[in-house]
């Protein structure tokens, strides 16, 4: 099984059009009304996260029988290209980058934003 989760921040008071975001975000723009997110940081957290498993290079990581990932990123964008991984270990991003970062995802897959909690 494949999945993707992307992740952005609105700035405040700015009209939430995530379908249209998230295509010009894909197209590797970047959108006056998105903050900027701390890359560095996550991707730091992410490897602390999944430090067990094999990481081939600085975007792409794997482990054998539990699946493989490549991380994408721009200052305003971190999506997640996951293959053959269990939903614990895809929650797992989700929690990073909710709970600790404070940045809904967004699922291309059934088009829907999670960001109810967010102030909107």
């Amino acid at each position: 099984m494949s999945a993707g989760y992307n992740f952005w921040k609105y700035k405040q008071d700015v009209v939430h059009e995530d379908e249209k975001v998230y295509a010009s975000l894909c197209d590797g723009e970047q959108l006056e009304d998105l903050q900027s997110l701390p890359i560095e940081n996550i991707r730091e957290r992410i490897r602390a996260v999944f430090s067990g498993w094999d990481w081939l290079d600085q975007d792409n990581c794997e482990k054998e029988g539990f699946g493989s990932f490549t991380l994408y990123t721009t200052p305003q964008l971190v999506r997640f290209d996951c293959y053959g991984m269990s939903e614990q270990n895809l929650n797992l991003f989700i929690d990073v980058m909710t709970e600790e970062f404070g940045i809904p995802v967004y699922d291309p897959q059934i088009s829907t934003r999670f960001d109810t909690w967010t102030d909107v």
